[in-house]
């Protein structure tokens, strides 16, 4: 059986949850530029790239402490910190239906904008769309990640799963939605660097601007720990400065729009 080394501590065997002290975080793998895996495909011995990576690993050395960060589909993200096989779980957002699974730091490490999106030739009010113009229509989401609560219940919107954000772009160009969930910043880059989605969207509307989390694991004994500590590592690095430094210098490297 494979395993990895923690930085100075114990080794990783291939179950996350082989040793429940190891200090182990998972970071979702198809969420550019935030957290993704640096090769499609590669196996959760890989460190995901992206600001949430660096900004995690920077808050945690800021208290003194390393950890290992290994990559996985985000489902299985979040069931690992659910279930104590990790220590916690990025990128989530708080909802009604999570909120009491994990232990949340404050504040949160940054927000992202949730995206309605259209097809480019598709007609639509003048206006930004809101939650409430979805209802009756067919929308998309893309299956394991989190969602606001208000969208996520409300019974009077047909709402159909994609495996992931490409699948739910493809299922939109292809009709078989009037409307697909992106978070803006991810959407467009996925959008702009794919030769066959590139023209073919447009943003529409905007369901909410979410705060993203690391989700601590309430069967970790070390997941209090570490929340309490990367609250106050964060709040400090925002005091300093070094959090705008790092948020500065990732904007500059990704385009937003």
């Amino acid at each position: 059986m494979l395993s990895l080394m923690l930085p100075g501590t114990l080794a990783l065997a291939a179950e996350p949850g082989a040793d429940k002290h190891s200090l182990v975080l998972a970071g979702e793998d198809d969420w550019a530029p935030y957290s993704a895996a640096e090769k499609p495909g590669a196996d959760s011995q890989s460190r995901p790239t992206g600001f949430s990576p660096d900004l995690v690993q920077a808050v945690l050395a800021s208290q003194g402490i390393a950890v290992q960060i290994i990559t996985v589909p985000f489902s299985r993200c979040m069931l690992y910190a659910k279930t104590g096989q990790v220590v916690g779980c990025f990128n989530a957002t708080i909802t009604d239906d999570n909120r009491a699974d994990y232990l949340w730091h404050q504040p949160a490490m940054f927000e992202e904008e949730l995206s309605i999106f259209a097809r480019a030739d598709e007609a639509v009010p003048p206006r930004e769309l809101r939650l409430a113009d979805l209802r009756g229509k067919r929308v998309a989401y893309t299956n394991g990640y989190t969602y606001p609560s208000e969208f996520m219940h409300d019974a009077r919107i047909q709402k159909f799963s994609a495996l992931s954000d490409a699948a739910l772009i493809r299922m939109l160009i292809g009709k078989r939605v009037d409307y697909i969930l992106l978070n803006r910043t991810p959407g467009w880059l996925r959008i702009d660097g794919t030769p066959e989605f590139q023209g073919r969207l447009k943003r529409v509307g905007l369901i909410s601007m979410d705060g993203f989390w690391v989700a601590f694991s309430k069967e970790h004994p070390e997941g209090a720990r570490l929340a309490q500590a990367f609250s106050q590592g964060l709040a400090q690095m925002r005091r300093d400065g070094s959090y705008q430094r790092l948020l500065d210098d990732f904007r500059k490297r990704v385009h937003y729009r």
